[in-house]
Formats: C-alpha cells, structure tokens, sequence
C-alpha cells in the first residue's frame, strides 16, 4: 500500500487518517503502537512520549488534533475515538489474528473478555490481566507471558503516559499491534456513559463527559478551548 505521509505539528508527527478503516488497512502493514494524541500531548509532552508517538502510529483522538491538522493543510482529517477503534479493529480481524488484554480492574478485565467473546464468538484472546501491576517482577511476568504467547494485538488500557511507556517495552521484546485504550474497558462494560453521537459528531465529546464528571474532565475541556484559540493566534 502506498506510504501514509505524516504531518509535524509541534514536534509531533502525527498520521492525518481520515476513517477508521483507513487506520486499519495501514496497520495490517504495519506494526506499531498506536497513540491517541490530543491537545494536551501537541502543546507539550516529554521527550520519552514525544519518541514513542514520532516512532510509532500517533493518530488524532480529540477534536484539537483534528483542528490542528486542517491549518496544516489537511481539509479531510478526522478524529478517530480510541474508544470505537479498538472495537473495529476486533471486528475486523477476530477470525484471523490472536489478542492479549491489559488492564482495568479485575473485574472489569473478565467483563470486557466475556463480553468479547460473547460477540465475537470465534475470537482468539490467548491471554489478559488487569491494570495493577505491582513492580518489575510483575511487569515482567507480563513481558514472558506476552513473548511466549506472540499475540498479534494487544490492547493495554492503562491511561497515559502509563501505557504508553509499558507497550515499549513490550514491543521491544514482541513487536505486534499495540493500541492504548485508556478507559475505553469502562466504556466498553457501561460503567462509564458514552457521548450521544451529535455530541460525538460535533466534536463536543469532551463538553458531555464534563457535565457528568465536572472534577475530572472540566480540566481539558478547558485545554481544547485554549488549544483552539492559541491555533488561531498561530502558536502552533
């Protein structure tokens, strides 16, 4: 296939895809850890995050993003929530390619892959756990497992930077297909409310979710609208 080109905004290289399907397409390709960037990454992440995005699959996952990209010239971006990609790579591949599980609760983790299977019904999920993973023995544990195992993709919903940072090292001792979820496990079993799709659409996900979780989402709500207005000013 031909060569997806990237697009630099603020040091970050970022792939400008324009659906789901054309993000999966790449990735039967090509290998990779798949990171969300939204607008809090672009205004300013470490040097180690910055590395694993520009060595990897950084994708736009926040209305931000996908604004950033459009002053750069790319008129058909769009942002792909992680929270449906992942499920679209599953339905995808399911009857062809193996999968491992990383995090949430433990309780979370056994809904998500029973429900998995549920609906999905010849998935191959040769192994998971949960997202506590206490020390380097633990983390290693993982690592043997995941080497042993040679999944094809692996799903690890740990929240950033934290997941990031452990599909490195990972793919270091098994290149596959890696995807953050961060809490898309809680979307995925409802124990966290999903934006209606105009909310979606409209690229207002952010402003719903800060109505049900003010404390906790009010913060990057906030972040896109500076994002937005430093955009226009030509900061970035």
């Amino acid at each position: 296939m031909t060569k997806k080109q990237r697009v630099t905004v603020n040091g970050l290289k970022i792939y400008p895809f324009t659906s789901n399907q054309e993000l999966i397409d790449f990735i039967e390709q090509e290998k990779g850890i798949l990171v969300a960037v939204n607008s809090k990454k672009i205004k300013g992440v470490n040097p180690e995050i910055r590395n694993i995005i520009n060595d990897n699959i950084g994708y736009a996952d926040g209305i931000g993003t996908v604004m950033a990209l459009k002053y750069k010239g790319i008129k058909n971006a769009v942002k792909l929530p992680g929270c449906e990609l992942w499920l679209n790579i599953v339905e995808r591949f399911y009857q062809k390619k193996t999968f491992y599980l990383v995090g949430g609760k433990q309780e979370v983790i056994d809904e998500t892959v029973s429900k998995l299977k549920g609906e999905f019904k010849r998935i191959n999920i040769v192994g998971y756990r949960n997202g506590y993973i206490k020390g380097e023995d633990e983390e290693l544990n993982l690592i043997n497992d995941l080497t042993k195992k040679k999944p094809d993709i692996v799903f690890v919903a740990m929240g950033s930077p934290k997941q990031e940072y452990l599909m490195r090292r990972m793919f270091e001792s098994h290149p596959a297909i890696y995807q953050g979820l961060g809490g898309s496990f809680d979307v995925y079993t409802n124990r966290v409310r999903r934006a209606p799709k105009w909310f979606s659409d409209h690229g207002l996900e952010g402003v719903y979710r800060a109505f049900w979780e003010p404390r906790k989402r009010l913060k990057g709500v906030l972040s896109d609208v500076w994002f937005v207005i430093a955009l226009k000013t030509g900061k970035y």
